[in-house]
This record gives C-alpha cells, sequence and structure tokens, in this order.
C-alpha cells in the first residue's frame, strides 16, 4: 500500500452553516460523519440557512456568528453573546430569529440530507501552504474551507486533485471514494472567530484553481478515525 499522509484534524458541524467543534476521533456511517451537519437553520419557506443562495439554500449571514457543540438529543448552540442554548429548548427558535432578524427555525435533518455536495470533505495542508504562498499576508486557515479531515501531506499543491478516483484507506477500516472537487463561494471569505473577512481567498482560487479547492469522497467501509490515523491508497 502507498503511504499518502495522515490526518492531523477533524471537525464535525452539527448544525450546518455555524461553526464546528474540532474532535479526537470521530465516527463515520453511510452517510458520512455521525452527527454532522444533521441540524440546520431554516427559513419561513423552509430553505436552509447558508452563505450563498440556490434552489435549496438561503443566504442568511451572520450564522459564522454562532457555534455548534454536539450533544443529545439536538447540539448546544453558543450564541455570539455568548448565551448558550441546548438545540431542544423550546426558546431556540425565538432567540435565533431575533438575533439573525429572521423568522427561523432549528430543525433536525428528516429524508433528504442537508450535505453540500458529498459526505465527507477533505483537504490536505498541501494545498493550505499552495495557497499561503500565493497569498502570504492573508489568514489561510483550514477553518475557512470547513473539511471534516485535514491530512497532512508533504510540501505544497492542489494534491487531492490527483486523488480523485482513488479509494482511501483510513487507519485499519475505514475505506472512502474520493469522488469529486469542492467548488468553493463566498463562504471561504467571510470572517468568522479570528479570521477576518478576505475576499482575495475566492479570487485567486478561482483565478488559479477554476474555484475548487479540496475534495468530497463517499463512504465505502464505515468506522471511526481518530487523528493520527494514516491514508494509504490500497
Amino acid at each position: 500500500m502507498t503511504r499518502l499522509g495522515v490526518v492531523s484534524g477533524l471537525w464535525r458541524y452539527p448544525v450546518k452553516s455555524m461553526l464546528g467543534e474540532a474532535c479526537d476521533y470521530i465516527e463515520i456511517d453511510s452517510r458520512g460523519i455521525v452527527g454532522d451537519r444533521i441540524f440546520a437553520i431554516r427559513d419561513a419557506d423552509g430553505k436552509i440557512g447558508s452563505g450563498k443562495t440556490t434552489r435549496r439554500f438561503r443566504q442568511i449571514d451572520g450564522l459564522f456568528g454562532f457555534r455548534a457543540v454536539s450533544g443529545e438529543p439536538a447540539p448546544q448552540i453558543i450564541f455570539p453573546d455568548g448565551r448558550r442554548f441546548p438545540g431542544d429548548d423550546p426558546r431556540i427558535h425565538a432567540a435565533l430569529s431575533e438575533t439573525l432578524s429572521l423568522p427561523v427555525t432549528l430543525a433536525r435533518e428528516e429524508g433528504v440530507s442537508q450535505l453540500d455536495s458529498g459526505p465527507v470533505h477533505i483537504v490536505t495542508t498541501a494545498s493550505l501552504a499552495w495557497l499561503r504562498a500565493a497569498l502570504p499576508d492573508a489568514r489561510v486557515d483550514e477553518r475557512r474551507f470547513r473539511p471534516n479531515l485535514l491530512i497532512d501531506v508533504a510540501g505544497a499543491g492542489l494534491i487531492e486533485r490527483g486523488w480523485l478516483g482513488k479509494m482511501l484507506r483510513i487507519g485499519k477500516s475505514v475505506q472512502l471514494h474520493v469522488n469529486r472537487s469542492t467548488e468553493r463561494c463566498r463562504m471561504v471569505t467571510l470572517a468568522q472567530a479570528d479570521l477576518p473577512v478576505d475576499s482575495r481567498v475566492l479570487t485567486r482560487i478561482g483565478r488559479d484553481a477554476n474555484l475548487c479547492f479540496g475534495v468530497y469522497a463517499e463512504v465505502v467501509v464505515p468506522g471511526r478515525i481518530a487523528r493520527g490515523d494514516h491514508i494509504t491508497e490500497p
């Protein structure tokens, strides 16, 4: 087997388009990361809150001001002012609507997946190094790209593009099939936590990488992934 890299970061986003949580390990099933984007903000028309507007999604500004932390039966939501509400608190809908200045509800996924374009989202340190070299005075950080897996790979370049169509083995059991590139939108330019607004990030990816940065993969064999697990090509 060919060794490709090592898992150096794991992320889960319990509420779509809110900030998420770094993890030491994650469980993967046929849907993807267990608990990932299992909840979403929905407007009065049932559209899912996002950083863009499409047939399914509605651009709702301000979602990056919230952080979601996994919990049962619903995640805990940390508001921009520091307030915390369990997702099953009956006050959550009114509190979200007031803060976002828009009638919304916190809704659990039912039937149709709330994932964007693929079950597992992968970015490599090599791609981040490539973008840092192109934008040396920008804050290029994995959090801008909201991956589930950050893979430590030597060098600088869009390495994961070469993984398209390949099977990846992660740790002892998990197998993923890399099936498409990740097309980027304005979300990578938005401020979040200590990262400032920076339109140059999307402009550079558009100019030099045809708006693609990172890849999606589908789950072939589920299981557990932990930080430090090796990535190999069978």
